[in-house]
């Protein structure tokens, strides 16, 4: 669980970085998670999109994608949400302590 200091941290990094995948109107397939999953792994902090014929909330989205994912829910703005997770092998990311 990462504290509000970190969340913040994490949040004015998410800032300036584009969205790297993008969820249709298909939902949630095996396809975005093993993306996702890729994603996580190398950049440690992924942004997000919801594209318009996606029904799906992005908040809720944001939510199961974690779960599933053992991610951080970071942040969401209107129909894009960041997720953040610790990599293994490629660590970026060094968050400012508790």
């Amino acid at each position: 669980m990462i504290t509000s200091k970190q969340r913040s941290y994490l949040k004015s990094l998410a800032h300036n970085i584009d969205p790297v995948v993008y969820i249709g109107k298909a939902g949630i397939t095996d396809n975005v998670i093993n993306e996702m999953d890729k994603c996580l792994e190398a950049r440690e902090l992924v942004k997000v999109k919801l594209q318009e014929g996606c029904d799906l909330a992005p908040k809720d989205t944001a939510n199961e994608m974690a779960e599933i994912l053992g991610a951080e829910f970071v942040q969401a703005i209107g129909r894009k949400f960041t997720l953040y997770r610790e990599s293994k092998e490629n660590k970026q990311i060094v968050l400012p302590r508790a």
